[in-house]
């Protein structure tokens, strides 16, 4: 049976997160829904990764199985015709059936954005998250460095993780800015329940001068979530590159991120 890969995008603001749920409205159901109408029969998505509530993705991919033949066009317009305005399927492919969405992925880049000015926001709100106190990016930038590597995340998990192991491969870190936006850019092999936005919330504690540069090795080193700064809001956060082999031929990294002015691609900080 074939197997097709499906790259998404969404705003996951009016969402319960990715995850399908019998109380709450998820966007794998929007999405298997709308896929099923063009297949002509139920569908099962498995995707690279499961955001939460409130977060976004500028690219997600998503695979599937469907006997059903459909020019990779039809995929998209049909699936598009049938999705909520604030999902999109950007692209299609037939891949191989020893692709998986999620285990075939090499490395996930996400990107969290801070607008940081004493006034809230109004026509960016639920896309970013403000911080109205003055932050030192430089100094959030060279906090993060302290990250990058093989580590024991459990500082960084949330309490509700059901990860077996807390170790992960951070491969790329950076905090920048342009303007009243800031940018943090994270590459790792794979990430914890809540990993990037503890990170940032740790991150803002040292952009304000609450904490100094060095905290953040120490709270790598203690392994215990309650010594980490605050989980922060879902509304900055994005999925924003999924790493698979060339030979595929995805296109997974996303080009323009809403049109936020950071300059460099997400998987290349």
């Amino acid at each position: 049976m074939p197997r097709i890969a499906l790259g998404l995008e969404y705003d996951g603001s009016t969402f319960a997160g990715w995850q399908s749920q019998s109380h709450a409205r998820g966007i794998q159901s929007a999405v298997e829904a709308a896929v099923a109408v063009v297949a002509d029969h139920p569908v099962e998505v498995t995707a690279a990764g499961r955001t939460d509530a409130g977060v976004h993705a500028a690219i997600q991919v998503v695979h599937f199985d469907s006997p059903s033949v459909r020019s990779e066009r039809n995929w998209v317009l049909g699936t598009n015709t049938n999705l909520p305005t604030q999902v999109s399927a950007l692209w299609a492919r037939e891949v191989p059936d020893s692709f998986h969405a999620r285990y075939s992925a090499m490395a996930r880049s996400y990107r969290y954005l801070i607008l940081n000015r004493p006034v809230r926001p109004a026509l960016r709100a639920g896309n970013v998250t403000w911080v109205r106190d003055p932050l030192d990016h430089e100094r959030m930038h060279a906090a993060a460095q302290q990250l990058v590597g093989e580590h024991d995340f459990s500082s960084f998990r949330a309490a509700e993780c059901q990860s077996r192991s807390p170790t992960r491969r951070l491969q790329r870190i950076q905090v920048r800015r342009q303007d009243e936006l800031l940018c943090l850019d994270v590459t790792a092999n794979a990430f914890l329940h809540h990993m990037v936005r503890n990170i940032a919330g740790t991150l803002i504690a040292v952009g304000k001068g609450d904490q100094p540069v060095e905290w953040v090795a120490d709270v790598l080193a203690a392994r215990d979530r309650r010594v980490a700064g605050i989980t922060a809001p879902p509304d900055g956060l994005y999925l924003a590159a999924i790493q698979y082999e060339g030979i595929l031929g995805l296109p997974s990294v996303a080009g323009d991120l809403l049109g936020f002015p950071c300059p460099s691609r997400p998987d290349q900080v």
